[in-house]
């Protein structure tokens, strides 16, 4: 089942789960075109130790932070849900940076 039903819109808990279920899949869809970034980012650094950059990983949290406010959520919800995807996003790289190199 999928749902067109905005959240405001919704009268059941069935319309409630399919919104959930379809905003699930776009999620799915929008990260791996994310973790393709990271396959992109493996095959271009010549470092490993470059796999992590803590100054990049700041300004990701920073950027989410910072949109989160301007869409009224709480940015630290937010900013704890991308420390772990850019956590698994560096982990992924890492993997794939020495898939490629063996």
């Amino acid at each position: 089942m999928t749902s067109d039903k905005l959240p405001d819109h919704c009268e059941t808990m069935a319309e409630v789960r399919a919104g959930v279920d379809q905003v699930d899949r776009e999620l799915v869809a929008l990260l791996v075109r994310r973790f393709g970034y990271m396959d992109a980012a493996a095959r271009i650094k010549t470092d490993r130790g470059a796999v992590r950059d803590e100054a990049r990983k700041a300004e990701v949290l920073d950027n989410v932070a910072r949109e989160a406010i301007a869409a009224g959520l709480d940015p630290e919800r937010l900013r704890a849900v991308w420390d772990e995807l850019v956590e698994q996003s560096i982990a992924y790289e890492a993997a794939r940076w020495d898939a490629i190199r063996s």
